[in-house]
């Protein structure tokens, strides 16, 4: 047999073993099916299918080499690539939505440092991959495929803004929903049948909260439904707001649970002596009617009277 045709067959049968162990394979796979093999034999094959771009080398935690399949639907993206660019592209890749530091890429790729960030900025160049950064580690890039967002867990989702916690929009939020609650409330009330239709008639679902946030147009970042019910519940916890489930009740009928939201409303008027900023005053023992603690330099008594600066 020539040694072209030997080559091919040892090429053919190191594809069909990538493609039984999707894991990847390793040099001691190859040899335990080859064993007449030498290593500079199956090094050669290898170095071959790593050129022709049908195999991709990665290395794992114990610095042992593993070769895999080129994803077909990939080989497109970093036609004409160098080597060292496309490893470095299938172990982002692989990353999907969480990301990978640049270090973890020269731990993986066997590739030195320098070199791990020459090929970045050249796929960031080419449109192939980009960088942003976590709310856990603001001052370290992080990569993935160009077309992919970054998981919202490391971004913060939309609670954060060029990393930074948004808390005057989360404000807004809470005031918009408790507003548009508030309003569900007083239609009920307008409406004949008694406390408990009223009741019942008040309660809001979270999807409706969230395309009425979503019309009014007080934000440009798309919302929710698990954003909306992070406010609503952070309502709840304040005693502004009670919560419902409904449906779910496991009958064996499929049908999935809701949650529904409804503004609290006290019988009677709260007295003003109740919400007097005094209570929960931190400095109250150091208050009297002269010196830097007094109420009459006090900001929240004088919000609290509707008083002009």
């Amino acid at each position: 047999m020539a040694a072209t045709d030997l080559s091919a067959e040892i090429e053919q049968r190191v594809l069909e073993l990538c493609g039984e162990f999707k894991q990847g394979i390793t040099y001691q796979i190859i040899q335990n099916d080859m064993p007449q093999l030498k290593l500079d034999t199956i090094v050669q094959v290898i170095n071959k299918l790593l050129a022709t771009s049908r195999v991709d080398m990665l290395k794992k935690d114990d610095d042992v080499l593993v070769f895999k399949l080129r994803d077909p639907g990939t080989i497109h993206r970093i036609k004409g690539a160098e080597p060292e660019e496309q490893v470095v592209y299938k172990i982002i890749e692989e990353c999907g939505t969480s990301g990978i530091w640049a270090r973890e890429i020269r731990a993986k790729s066997n590739l030195h440092l320098n070199t791990v960030e020459k090929v970045l900025r050249k796929l960031e160049s080419k449109k192939l991959i980009k960088s942003f950064n976590s709310v856990m580690a603001p001052k370290k890039k992080s990569y993935l495929l160009y077309e992919l967002e970054p998981d919202r867990s490391l971004t913060g989702g939309a609670w954060y803004s060029d990393q930074q916690f948004d808390s005057e929009f989360v404000d807004i939020l809470n005031q918009q929903c408790c507003r548009f609650l508030e309003d569900k409330l007083t239609s009920a009330r307008q409406v004949a049948g008694g406390p408990i239709a009223v009741c019942n008639t008040s309660y809001v679902s979270s999807k409706d909260v969230l395309k009425h946030i979503t019309l009014i147009g007080i934000t440009k970042v798309r919302l929710t439904i698990e954003d909306i019910e992070t406010i609503l519940d952070t309502l709840v916890y304040d005693g502004k707001v009670e919560r419902s489930i409904s449906g779910g009740g496991g009958g064996g009928g499929g049908e999935e649970s809701v949650k529904l939201y409804r503004i609290v409303s006290s019988l009677l008027p709260t007295p003003n002596i109740i919400t007097i900023p005094c209570g929960v005053c931190p400095l109250i023992k150091e208050c009297y009617h002269v010196g830097n603690v007094t109420p009459v330099k006090c900001r929240y008594m004088k919000e609290w009277l509707n008083l002009e600066w």
